[in-house]
């Protein structure tokens, strides 16, 4: 697949029901755009929690009395990965009147994964740093529904497998180590079902939020491999 390098910095957040495949499309976008990087607000927590910084140390004593992890904690993981890129001012704080001024270089390019999720999030992260633009992947359900009950992974790795349409070389077993296949704990129908419910009760205000910015693009599919050459040329179209 050919690379294509961008003109300006894109600041991404990819939006979809639970199984569309937003993780399958990040990283594409990735290997197809080489200065896009990935932040993923839930990775920034757990290696602050592992090298037990002193948010980390906050954010677990939180998790560890079964309280969800404030916003600003999240904001402020967020706030220090950009600038520790430099992409955004060393002074940037949540405190500030306005959203800082971005690096507009293309190396500045992220998609952040994770976080928001509902439009009280995303005002405060408007706060922080102005996204460019928001992308709704939509898939139908009874597509998904049929890709969940397909799917098995390989715990271990995190390899991820399925039934219809990317077969492992040995049936419920691991290409790499040989080692059996297992579902994942939410791939159940009806597991499914109830977060799909929670996702559009929230989504909904969430898309309409950044439709209001001028920043939001709908792209439909039936397949991660239908979406993706959507994508690719919106993105160069947009920031190429």
């Amino acid at each position: 697949m050919a690379t294509k390098e961008f003109k300006r910095a894109a600041r991404i957040i990819l939006v979809g029901a639970p199984g569309v495949g937003k993780g399958t499309q990040a990283e594409r976008l990735m290997k197809r755009f080489p200065q896009l990087s990935a932040v993923s607000s839930g990775d920034l927590l757990r290696n602050a929690v592992r090298n037990k910084t002193p948010l980390g140390q906050e954010a677990e004593s939180h998790m560890q009395s079964g309280s969800l992890v404030p916003d600003d904690m999240i904001l402020r993981l967020i706030l220090s990965e950009l600038k520790s890129k430099s992409w955004i001012p060393p002074s940037t704080s949540l405190t500030d009147a306005g959203p800082a001024l971005p690096s507009s270089s293309p190396t500045a390019s992220f998609i952040l994964d994770g976080f928001p999720r509902t439009s009280p999030q995303a005002s405060k992260l408007d706060s922080l740093i102005p996204i460019n633009l928001v992308v709704s992947l939509i898939t139908p359900v009874n597509i998904i529904l049929g890709r969940i009950a397909n799917r098995w992974v390989h715990a271990p790795s995190g390899r991820v497998y399925n039934t219809g349409f990317n077969k492992p070389r040995v049936e419920g077993r691991d290409d790499v180590t040989g080692e059996a296949l297992t579902k994942r704990e939410d791939d159940g129908e009806e597991t499914w079902k109830a977060r799909l419910k929670k996702f559009e009760e929230t989504s909904e205000p969430l898309l309409e939020h950044y439709e209001r910015q001028g920043v939001l693009w709908r792209v439909e599919g039936n397949s991660s491999d239908e979406i993706s050459p959507k994508l690719f040329g919106e993105f160069e179209s947009r920031f190429c």
